[in-house]
């Protein structure tokens, strides 16, 4: 399900993923595909972990990049949750032919 809500994002962000929404700043952003896909491989990410695992790596993840990098935004991007989806957002067909557990080949 995606809903529109623009008022929870920081400039820089338009999209949210949280099981099992996808948020977006914006309605037209519907239309985005890359968008839509990079999201979405955020929920199945979250499902291979039954949700709650997965935020609390996500955090820990990102707090330990802050930590390394001394950068929000450089933290964020070394996500190995967020390298996945930025890295697979482009091949439409990514869910279709991804493995399962296939984040854990970013973590590293």
């Amino acid at each position: 399900m995606i809903l529109i809500f623009k008022y929870i994002f920081p400039k820089r962000y338009v999209g949210l993923t949280l099981w099992p929404l996808i948020i977006l700043k914006d309605g037209s952003l519907k239309k985005d595909a890359i968008l839509i896909n990079h999201e979405r491989i955020h929920l199945k990410q979250q499902v291979e972990l039954l949700i709650l695992p997965f935020y609390l790596l996500y955090i820990m993840e990102w707090l330990i990049g802050l930590c390394y990098y001394g950068n929000f935004v450089e933290a964020y991007r070394n996500i190995s949750f967020e390298k996945e989806a930025y890295q697979n957002e482009w091949n439409l067909n990514y869910l279709k032919e991804r493995p399962r557990w296939h984040f854990l080949k970013y973590v590293f």
